[in-house]
């Protein structure tokens, strides 16, 4: 079950596979697909399951087919380096292309696709501002920055409960910015407690949604462990 957040005015919908929805707008926001990783190891000699690309899929296909979106956005490192859009097999490259096709399809550039493909249809981009947000990679310096909606940071949270520790991806916000987890299969994550995150937001703190089975998790940062 999806949970309601409020970011810069904006009504967005937080869905627990990892992705946010605008209904206003019917707009999808994915960030860090990292789509052949796996193939990205395997070149260098770390071998990974090379399934990642299509796992990846499945969940953004899940996504479309649950919300209807006219656009969505993907924002940033969609590949894990410049040639991954080479290396796709030709039936993932197919289901790409088809959902690129089939809505209005922004590639936004991140450190690991600086540009993105071309080939796959869509419209590469720096940055895209819709209404009272701005979609980016990764956030513009430490200040506050309104409405920006970014991911980069693959955020990930740790609660203590019931005797154990819980680690899990996360979105992050303090209602005027948000951090959208990593919707890659392969993809590790960073504490939300590190500074590289907790800086980006001003003396009033951050909330984390946990990413559970079939709904969201709310904790303020003072309820967060250390990972």
């Amino acid at each position: 079950m999806a949970a309601r957040v409020t970011i810069n005015g904006a009504g967005l919908l937080a869905d627990p596979v990892g992705a946010l929805y605008w209904p206003e707008r019917k707009t999808l926001v994915v960030a860090d697909l990292h789509f052949e990783k796996g193939s990205s190891f395997a070149r260098r000699g770390v071998l990974l399951p090379p399934y990642d690309t299509r796992a990846t899929l499945e969940r953004l296909t899940l996504l479309v087919r649950r919300y209807r979106p006219h656009r969505i956005v993907c924002l940033g490192d969609s590949f894990h380096d410049g040639d991954g859009p080479a290396r796709l097999i030709d039936s993932d490259a197919a289901r790409l292309h088809s959902l690129a096709d089939s809505h209005e399809w922004f590639w936004v550039a991140g450190n690991h696709d600086p540009l993105p493909p071309r080939s796959l249809g869509g419209k590469a981009v720096l940055e895209l501002v819709a209404g009272p947000l701005v979609f980016r990679h990764q956030p513009q310096g430490a200040a506050l920055m309104a409405g920006e909606v970014v991911g980069h940071f693959h955020p990930k949270a740790t609660i203590s409960t019931r005797g154990r520790r819980v680690t899990g991806s996360c979105f992050v916000t303090d209602g005027s910015r948000m951090i959208l987890p990593a919707l890659g299969a392969f993809t590790g994550g960073l504490d939300v407690l590190d500074g590289a995150i907790s800086n980006l937001f001003g003396r009033a703190g951050f909330r984390v949604l946990l990413l559970g089975k079939e709904r969201l998790h709310l904790f303020s940062r003072q309820l967060l462990a250390q990972s």
